[in-house]
C-alpha cells in the first residue's frame, strides 16, 4: 500500500530475534506436549508478547489497533528490496524525463542540469543497488561444523542489516527524486488535454486504459474488474427512494426493456457512495478539491451476461443532484462524462481507503499481531499463517508515516481532508465484518452471486476459484493436526488466538472456533484477504489508477447542476493538476508494480530462502502442499483460458500473480 518512508520504521532494528523463526518438523498442539513442552511453549509466547506490542494511538489511524514497533524479523529480505528498487528506478526516470520536457516547454524553472545529474544519480544507484543484493555465498563447509555455521550466520546477519540500511537509503533518495513540487507549472504552458495527461507516461508504458476510459462499457467492466469490484449489488425489489429515475429515462437508455421487467427480473445493480459522507473536501496548493456521493445504476439488459450504465445521480438528495443518463444527443453528452468522472472519483476515494486499506492491510495486521502473540512458534496454525505476514507489519508502519500521513501522497491526491480521510479508513476497518466479508457470503449479500444476472463478473468469477483452492488447502492442512472437534476446543492457545481476534484485534465478526469447520474458514478468509482480495485491489492500481483521468481521487471543478449544456474544457477542468496526476502516477505504480513471491510458494525469510514447511506429512507427494500447489496451476490455467475468451482479460487473481503477503 505505502510509498515507503524514508526512515527505517520505529524500532524495527530495536526489538525481535535477528533471524526470522522457522516451524518445527513436527508441529504439536498444546495438549499434547509435556510439561517441558508446555513450559517452553510459555516461555516463547512471553517474549513474543514483549516484542508483538499493540498501540491503538497510532496517530494517523487513531483506534485501529496496531503494532507498536516493527520487528527486526519482520523486515524485507533482500530479494524484496532488490525488487522495490528496480520498479522505484524506472517510476523516477519517467518522472525525471517528464520534468526535462517542462523544462524544455518553460513550464519548469529549475535548471536542467539538476534533472539530469539526477538520471545519472539513479544509474549510481542500480549499480549500487544489484551489488548489495547479490545473494550470500554458502560457507559452511567446514570441520568445525555448527560453531563456523553459527559464526558465519552471525556474519551473514550483520551485513544484511548493513545492506538493507544501504537500499533503504537509496529508496529514501528516490523518493525524494519522485517528489513533484518541482514540477508545479507542468501543464501552464499547453492547453489541457488527454495527450497532456498521456505524456506523463514519458518512459513507462502508457497503459490501455488511457484510450478506453471514456467508452461505457469500459466504465461498465470496471465495476466487475477494476480496482474495487466489492462496491456493486443488486437493486431487489425497488430503486431506492432518493433515486428518482422515471420508466420513460430507462426505456430511453436499455433498447426493448422496461423498468419493471429489469427489476423483477434481478437484473438491475448499482453503486452507493453514500459512506464517503464522512469526508470532509479538502485544498491543495489554494485549490478547493470536490468529492461527491452518487449512485450509480446499472442493467444487465434482456437476454445479456454484462453490464450497461444507465443512469447516475451525483449526490444523494434527488432534489440536489438530478439524474443524468447516457444520450446520443451532443449537448446532453460531455454532461454524461462529467457524471462518469464525478463516480469515478467516488470509486477511487472508496477503493483506496475502504476496500485496500482498512479492509486488507489493517485488518491482517490485526490478525498477524494476534497469531505472534498467542500461538507458539511449534503451533501447527502459527505455521500456516505467518508466511501470510510476511512484510506487512513493516509496509503499513510505512503507510502511516508517510503515505496517509498529512502532507502525504494520499493527503495531496485525494478529495478529504486528511483528517477526514484517515477517519473513513479507521471505520472501513473496524466496521469491517470477518464472516459476513467471506468472498462467498460477501457475494450472496449483494444479490452479486454465481447465481444472479450478473454472469459477466470476472473478479468473482476468479476469485471463487482461488478460495476454493485455499479452502481445500487449510481443510487438508488442519486434518493434519486436528482429528475431531474437540481437538479445537482443547487448544488452549487456539482459544486465546480466537479470543484476541475478537478482541484486542477488533475484528468483528470473528469466531468462535469451536470446529474444525470453523477453523478452516477462519484461516481460509485469513489467507484469502492476505494474499487474493489484497492482490484483486492493489495490482489495478497500476493497470487503471495510475492514468489520472480515469479513476482519481478528488474532482477539480465542481458538479454540474445540469446534464445539459456542458463541454469538454468543463470536463477537463475537473481532473487534477498534471503535477498531482504526475503523483498519483508515481506512487500507483510502484504500488500496482511489485510482485513478491506467489501464493502457494512457501519460503523462509532468510537466504537461502528454504522450503518453509518442514514436516513430511505436509510436503510429501500426496500431502497437503503440493495438492495446493497443483489445484493453484489448475487454476492459472483456468484463468488464461478465460482470459483468451474475455473482452477484457482479467489477470489479477491469476495465482502466479497473487503474492503470499500484503507487502507493498
Amino acid at each position: 500500500m505505502s510509498m515507503l518512508s524514508p526512515i527505517a520504521p520505529k524500532a524495527a532494528t530495536q526489538a525481535g530475534s535477528p533471524t526470522a523463526p522457522v516451524p518445527p518438523a513436527a508441529p504439536t498442539l498444546p495438549q499434547q506436549d509435556n510439561p517441558a513442552g508446555k513450559a517452553a511453549r510459555a516461555a516463547q509466547l512471553a517474549e513474543s508478547r514483549a516484542i508483538y506490542v499493540w498501540d491503538t494511538a497510532v496517530a494517523t489511524l487513531p483506534g485501529v489497533p496496531l503494532a507498536a514497533s516493527v520487528p527486526a524479523d519482520n523486515l524485507p529480505t533482500l530479494a524484496w528490496w532488490g525488487l522495490l528498487i528496480g520498479v522505484s528506478l524506472k517510476i523516477v526516470r519517467n518522472a525525471l524525463a517528464v520534468k526535462l520536457g517542462g523544462v524544455d516547454r518553460g513550464e519548469i524553472d529549475t535548471p536542467r542540469a539538476k534533472f539530469e545529474a539526477a538520471l545519472a544519480e539513479c544509474d549510481a544507484i542500480e549499480a549500487s543497488a544489484a551489488a548489495l543484493v547479490t545473494p550470500y555465498r554458502a560457507k559452511h563447509e567446514s570441520i568445525l561444523g555448527h560453531l563456523v555455521a553459527d559464526l558465519e550466520a552471525a556474519v551473514a546477519q550483520a551485513e544484511r542489516e548493513t545492506k538493507i540500511a544501504s537500499l533503504q537509503a537509496h529508496k529514501a533518495r528516490l523518493e525524494e527524486l519522485m517528489k513533484v513540487e518541482d514540477a508545479q507549472g507542468l501543464g501552464g504552458a499547453t492547453p489541457a488535454s488527454l495527450d497532456a495527461y498521456r505524456a506523463l507516461f514519458d518512459t513507462l508504458p502508457l497503459p490501455g486504459i488511457a484510450w478506453t476510459f471514456q467508452d461505457d462499457a469500459e466504465f461498465a467492466a470496471l465495476r466487475v474488474a477494476g480496482p474495487n469490484a466489492m462496491l456493486i449489488e443488486a437493486v431487489g425489489d425497488a430503486l431506492p427512494a432518493n433515486f428518482t429515475l422515471t420508466a420513460e429515462q430507462y426505456a430511453a437508455v436499455v433498447n426493448d426493456d422496461t423498468l419493471d421487467a429489469a427489476l423483477a427480473e434481478g437484473r438491475l445493480f448499482k453503486l452507493d457512495y453514500e459512506v464517503l459522507g464522512a469526508l470532509d473536501p479538502g485544498t491543495w496548493g489554494g485549490l478547493a478539491k470536490y468529492v461527491w456521493q452518487p449512485i450509480a445504476l446499472f442493467a444487465v439488459p434482456p437476454g445479456g451476461a454484462s453490464l450497461t450504465p444507465v443512469a447516475i445521480q451525483c449526490g444523494q438528495d434527488p432534489e440536489e443532484w438530478p439524474i443524468f443518463t447516457p444520450s446520443v444527443v451532443a449537448a446532453d453528452q460531455w454532461g454524461w462524462e462529467m457524471a462518469k468522472l464525478v463516480v469515478s472519483v467516488a470509486d477511487g476515494n472508496y477503493h483506496e481507503l475502504v476496500a485496500h486499506l482498512g479492509r486488507t492491510h489493517l485488518v491482517i495486521e490485526g490478525v498477524a499481531m494476534a497469531t505472534h502473540r498467542h500461538l507458539a512458534t511449534v503451533h501447527p496454525i502459527w505455521a500456516l499463517l505467518v508466511p501470510h505476514f510476511e512484510g506487512t507489519l513493516f509496509i503499513n508502519e510505512a503507510a502511516a508515516t508517510s503515505l496517509i500521513a498529512p502532507d502525504g501522497p494520499i493527503d495531496h491526491i485525494f478529495a478529504g481532508t486528511i483528517t477526514s480521510t484517515q477517519g473513513l479508513a479507521v471505520a472501513a476497518r473496524l466496521d469491517f465484518d470477518f464472516t459476513a466479508k467471506m468472498l462467498p457470503h460477501d457475494l450472496a449479500a449483494r444479490g452479486a452471486g454465481p447465481g444472479s444476472s450478473l454472469a459477466d463478473f470476472p473478479y468473482r468469477d476468479d476469485g471463487l476459484l482461488v478460495w476454493e483452492a485455499i479452502h481445500a488447502w487449510a481443510a487438508q492442512y488442519v486434518a493434519l493436526y486436528y482429528a475431531r472437534d474437540a481437538d479445537v476446543t482443547g487448544d488452549s492457545e487456539l482459544m486465546a488466538w480466537a479470543t484476541c481476534v475478537a478482541g484486542e484485534a477488533a475484528i468483528k465478526g470473528f469466531g468462535p472456533i469451536t470446529t474444525r469447520d470453523a477453523l478452516i474458514d477462519a484461516c481460509t478468509m485469513i489467507i484469502f484477504t492476505a494474499s487474493a482480495q489484497h492482490a484483486a485491489v492493489n495490482f489495478p492500481q497500476k493497470d487503471i489508477m495510475a492514468f489520472a483521468p480515469a479513476i482519481t481521487g478528488a474532482g477539480w471543478q465542481p458538479a454540474p447542476p445540469a446534464q445539459s449544456g456542458q463541454n469538454k474544457p468543463g470536463w477537463l477542468a475537473m481532473m487534477p493538476p498534471m503535477a498531482l496526476a504526475l503523483e498519483q502516477l508515481n506512487v500507483l505504480e510502484l504500488l500496482g508494480s511489485l510482485h513478491y513471491r506467489p501464493l502457494g510458494d512457501y519460503r523462509s525469510t532468510d537466504f537461502p530462502y528454504a522450503p518453509w514447511f518442514s514436516d513430511p506429512r505436509v510436503t510429501a507427494p500426496e500431502g497437503p502442499l503440493p495438492a495446493f500447489q497443483a489445484h493453484l496451476a489448475n487454476v492459472e490455467t483456468e484463468i488464461a483460458a478465460r482470459n483468451a475468451e474475455r473482452m477484457r482479460p482479467y489477470p489479477y487473481l491469476q495465482p502466479s500473480l497473487i503474492p503470499t503477503s500484503i507487502n507493498i
